[in-house]
């Protein structure tokens, strides 16, 4: 599904949402509340009370079958509440949250995740060191997380190796985004591939081929992630041969960027750049500014995720957006479980939407 953007002066983001995703908004938030103890009510109940037809109140169900919030107990029994810890848990644990490096500490998810955390009665905290202090040493990591009193770690947006690391550590872990997919390892983060897909073929569409993807270093390497190979095999499909231009390698850092986008736009220059966070978004924007070249007219631009500041700006910004709130629910129920003694390696995914702004054009001719 492809979300048009306005191009009015509102001050936030539009947010379209189906029937049934109000519904199962509603439903957690009444849970959360302890309106339902136990089993929820029927499907019949639900849907004379709000008002709306079963298949409604059926999709709803099940998308917080997906989110955790509520079991399936099989055809003709009442849904089982699996509700996140509460402030009457009697277990308080301290929660580690490991990010990338500082700059994540403004994310939105993290923010909210880790309020909630201490609402409930935890003790959260951000480690002294990120995953960037350690670069690729697995040893020096291994020996500051055994010597950090932790009785959980969130570990936000590890590289493949790390988050194998700790999957194989007998102290839980949760992998919150990152390169997770197959690990024996409990995650949750956003499903973007189909949203990746829906933008690279978007801007196939207008023209363009000369598409370069910059993204931070664990999703390109030691080999791309599973969001960076789809970009590849979309250009691919189109008959586009794949090399280092579409996926480039620069060394991560303020002056690395400089670089590969000076290096990028002095040879054969991109007119199109996919970039993979809003940091990185505002640095490719200043960039094309100095250069004097405009978006979308020489360069389209789409960031692959979301923060509050895009709905000031004009043009609108081209994105890919997703609903956090699952995601901390998910990590809640988590946290409840390991408080219970209870393992739980389960990985969920919440959907993605590409938002197509006014950041993207077609092709200028030559």
């Amino acid at each position: 599904m492809t979300v048009i953007w306005p191009s009015s002066d509102a001050l936030s983001p539009v947010e379209f949402k189906t029937i049934a995703a109000q519904v199962a908004e509603h439903l957690a938030g009444e849970i959360l509340r302890g309106r339902w103890v136990g089993t929820m009510p029927g499907k019949h109940q639900l849907a004379d009370e709000l008002g709306v037809n079963n298949k409604t109140v059926e999709v709803a169900l099940k998308q917080l079958e997906q989110d955790g919030v509520i079991v399936s107990r099989g055809p003709g029994r009442r849904r089982m509440i699996n509700p996140p810890s509460t402030k009457q848990s009697a277990t308080t644990l301290r929660v580690a949250i490991m990010i990338l490096d500082e700059i994540d500490r403004d994310d939105n998810t993290i923010k909210a995740l880790r309020h909630l955390l201490e609402e409930n009665g935890h003790i959260a905290f951000y480690t002294e060191k990120t995953l960037a202090d350690f670069g690729d040493r697995i040893s020096r990591l291994s020996r500051y997380v055994k010597s950090t009193s932790a009785d959980a770690w969130i570990i936000v947006s590890g590289p493949r190796d790390v988050l194998e690391w700790f999957s194989a550590q007998s102290v839980p872990a949760f992998a919150l985004f990152g390169r997770r997919h197959n690990l024996p390892i409990a995650g949750g983060g956003p499903d973007k591939l189909p949203a990746y897909l829906e933008a690279t073929r978007r801007l196939l569409d207008l023209g363009h081929q000369r598409i370069s993807l910059l993204c931070r270093r664990q999703l390109r390497l030691p080999k791309p992630g599973r969001l960076e190979q789809g970009f590849l095999d979309e250009l691919e499909n189109a008959g586009i041969p794949t090399s280092n231009f579409h996926l480039p390698d620069w060394e991560e850092s303020k002056e690395g960027y400089g670089k590969i986008l000076q290096s990028l736009f002095d040879t054969t220059p991109p007119t199109a750049l996919i970039v993979d966070e809003p940091f990185l978004f505002n640095a490719t924007y200043h960039f094309l500014s100095k250069r004097r070249l405009q978006i979308p007219e020489d360069v389209s631009l789409v960031c692959t995720d979301y923060e509050p500041s895009f709905a000031w700006c004009q043009p609108a910004v081209t994105h890919i957006y997703f609903d956090y709130k699952p995601v901390v629910r998910r990590v809640m129920q988590w946290i409840g479980n390991i408080g219970r003694h209870q393992s739980d390696t389960r990985q969920t995914m919440t959907k993605a939407v590409f938002c197509e702004g006014e950041t993207i054009g077609p092709v200028r001719k030559e």
